[in-house]
């Protein structure tokens, strides 16, 4: 078999935060499987490709997974080349790493390719660097919505003294703010929420951890939204680096 499948982080949505490979591995594709989050711009870039919408988005309902690895497989097995496009990075909260696996179980030769994740892209149009020194020695990414709803460790990440970036967590945000400060996080820590990261019409809600889901509720977050929980949210990048000189 000449079938090849590519995993591809399309990116946050800014078309122009796609990377060479990303475009590379477009062009050659002949079957496109796209997620809802992708921004449709980037498919400019493989105009004569077969366009599949395999859509899933929290809170809505989505394609099941199992149907979306079959699709990918029976495109490869028919010697297609098969980009399945993502929203982000594929491996962070995106099954990239699992539908790697799958495919390669079935003697299917696969490639991932990263794009920019939305915690970083978000926070980056708003002025915040995720680490700074002085500040923040390190961020953490994770997930409020897991597959056996189960808690992340809240006590142990308000303890970590790491920037929090977290995802698919605005149906969560009451459990979320309640478990951080049970854990010991400051009500003052600085929140910033992200809503459409990189496009447009991205806006942000500047709050602290004890005002959060109040806030959140006044602004209307809805998602695709992330937040960012730690002293670097508190402003722009200019205002950080002044209290580090």
């Amino acid at each position: 078999m000449s079938g090849k499948v590519w995993l591809i982080g399309a990116g946050p949505g800014d078309p122009e935060l796609l990377t060479l490979k990303a475009v590379r591995a477009l062009r050659q594709a002949e079957v496109v499987l796209i997620d809802d989050l992708v921004n449709p711009a980037v498919l400019e870039h493989c105009p004569s490709a077969r366009v599949v919408r395999v859509g899933k988005r929290g809170g809505c309902r989505s394609t099941p997974q199992a149907f979306i690895h079959r699709l990918m497989l029976r495109y490869a097995r028919q010697d297609r080349c098969v980009a399945r496009l993502k929203g982000g990075d594929p491996c962070i909260f995106g099954r990239g790493g699992e539908e790697a696996e799958w495919l390669g179980a079935r003697g299917i030769d696969c490639e991932l390719v990263n794009g920019i994740t939305a915690g970083l892209a978000g926070a980056t149009q708003c002025g915040i660097p995720l680490t700074l020194r002085g500040i923040s020695r390190g961020v953490t990414l994770v997930t409020a919505h897991t597959q056996d709803d189960s808690e992340p460790n809240w006590a142990a990440l308000a303890q970590s003294g790491t920037t929090l970036v977290v995802y698919m967590g605005v149906a969560r945000l009451a459990e979320i703010q309640q478990g951080l400060l049970d854990g010991g996080m400051p009500s003052a820590m600085p929140v910033a929420m992200i809503e459409n990261a990189s496009l447009p019409w991205q806006r942000e809600c500047r709050s602290h951890l004890g005002d959060m889901a109040r806030d959140a509720t006044r602004f209307e977050l809805k998602s695709p939204a992330i937040l960012v929980i730690g002293e670097v949210a508190a402003a722009g990048a200019e205002q950080l680096l002044a209290r580090t000189a």
